[in-house]
């Protein structure tokens, strides 16, 4: 019971067709359409390091764990 609960919170707090709309037209208003994409080219590389990040750590983490089961 409490699992449908909590996906209707989650069904509910997500945007809608024209919230959606109106989010694009915003970020349209506050960068205008040529810093988009230099916008968005640093978020994909923001995004690229993060996962670089969580693959070092990672793989430091099962280097680790080998490292103790060879001992």
């Amino acid at each position: 019971m409490t699992l449908s609960i909590l996906n209707n919170i989650f069904l509910i707090s997500m945007p809608g067709g024209s919230e959606w709309i109106l989010i694009i037209v915003v970020v349209l208003l506050m960068f205008g359409g040529k810093k988009i994409p230099e916008l968005m080219r640093g978020i994909g590389r923001g995004m690229r390091e993060f996962n670089d990040a969580k693959n070092n750590v990672k793989t430091e983490i099962e280097d680790g764990m080998k490292e103790k089961d060879n001992k």
